[in-house]
């Protein structure tokens, strides 16, 4: 297809084409002559994950052009594929200036991934996002531990396995396994904090809406001989 197609099969200005085949981002299409060139599935498909991590990523060129390179390094393995657009999605975080407190964070956060079993690599950013957020419970007083936290893990692990990771197409072009992972990450994320906001709405309607602070519609006290059932009127 020449470039005109293919920028109405992906979506992506011909400008904008031009400037990834400058970056190098986009592969040179086979020359027809010296003005014009030919281009295929292969450069379609490359231009989707380009969008996937731009537009759903939010990634810089800088970024996205390490994730292009570790697509195209025959040398590295899937797992290292998908683990560098992972990490380059992964939101930045800088340890705490507070020192002490920060260290026994990100130690909470290595027990409980060694206590979970997972094989993370210990430069993972995920570490330091966990260590954040175990830190921000402390300092307002919640939960931190682990049995707080491991049915998150559990849940987690339940829907990566059973759903999001056998989605990635791993028989096919690395192109189309970064960008299911990328999209899942970022889009299934998204879906899973609206859907739990969601159950929270439908758990806070059933259980707290008719009672009084302090007081749970499924655990309150028969208190009046008058009204055995529990509902009658304010003492």
């Amino acid at each position: 297809m020449r470039i005109s197609e293919l920028s109405a099969a992906s979506g992506v200005a011909i400008p904008t084409i031009k400037y990834y085949l400058r970056e190098g981002l986009l592969p040179a299409g086979e020359q027809t002559s010296a003005t014009r060139a030919r281009y295929g599935e292969d450069h379609l498909r490359r231009l989707r994950l380009i969008r996937a991590l731009l537009e759903v990523g939010r990634l810089p060129i800088a970024s996205i052009r390490r994730v292009i390179e570790a697509v195209d390094d025959r040398t590295l393995s899937l797992h290292h594929v998908l683990g560098t657009a992972q990490y380059a999605i992964a939101p930045p975080v800088e340890p705490d200036a507070s020192g002490q407190d920060w260290t026994e964070a990100r130690a909470r956060a290595d027990a409980l991934i060694e206590e979970l079993g997972w094989r993370i690599d210990p430069a993972a950013p995920t570490r330091q996002e966990l260590a954040q957020v175990i830190l921000t419970l402390v300092r307002l007083g919640m939960p931190a531990d682990g049995e707080a936290l491991l049915p998150y893990a559990s849940t987690a692990l339940n829907l990566v396995t059973e759903h999001e990771m056998r989605a990635i197409p791993v028989d096919g072009p690395r192109e189309a396994a970064v960008e299911a992972l990328v999209l899942g990450t970022v889009l299934h994320g998204r879906v899973l904090d609206i859907m739990r906001r969601l159950a929270h709405e439908s758990v806070s309607a059933r259980v707290f809406a008719d009672t009084r602070a302090g007081t749970r519609a499924d655990t309150r006290a028969d208190t009046s001989d008058d009204a055995p059932d529990g509902t009658g009127p304010p003492g």
